[in-house]
């Protein structure tokens, strides 16, 4: 009889295993490219690929080693953080990037019991922002709005 002994490292490996599988299933309609010309569904089957893999090392490891049982979910935190990257999603045409990154963080943050707005907490929202728009924007050229409709 195969038993248990890791159950947060089986869930976790399931949850790998099923968003991988979705994500490649997903990628496959888009052209995957080359190296030095990388196509829309190179990024995702790569990562994508990875996950699967991560899953079913995890999941492999749950049967293995011994490891915590799943307690209770935190469902403010999981409803928090779900809600902070649906909400990146809507605002990100309409506020542009600054604001819509600007709520994932806030929204996300506090999730967290430790989470307080104080300087240095604000220190590093500013520092992401700036970071994010460098890198994806200005570093990638992706075709992101800085700033979106609400605030023309």
């Amino acid at each position: 009889m195969i038993r248990i002994r890791g159950e947060k490292d089986l869930g976790i490996g399931v949850i790998y295993l099923t968003l991988g599988l979705v994500g490649f299933a997903v990628a496959r309609n888009y052209s995957f490219g080359t190296a030095g010309g990388m196509g829309p569904g190179y990024f995702p089957t790569i990562i994508s690929s990875l996950l699967i893999i991560f899953g079913l090392v995890t999941i492999a490891k749950g049967f293995v080693r011994d490891g915590e049982r799943i307690g209770t979910i935190n469902w403010k935190a999981l409803t928090l953080v779900t809600l902070s990257a649906c909400a990146f999603g809507f605002l990100l045409e309409t506020t542009g990037l600054a604001a819509a990154l600007t709520a994932l963080i806030l929204i996300s943050a506090a999730a967290s019991e430790r989470f307080r707005f104080e300087i240095r907490p604000l220190i590093g929202l500013v520092a992401l922002n700036i970071f994010c728009l460098a890198v994806f924007v200005e570093g990638l050229g992706l075709p992101m709005p800085i700033i979106g409709e609400w605030f023309k």
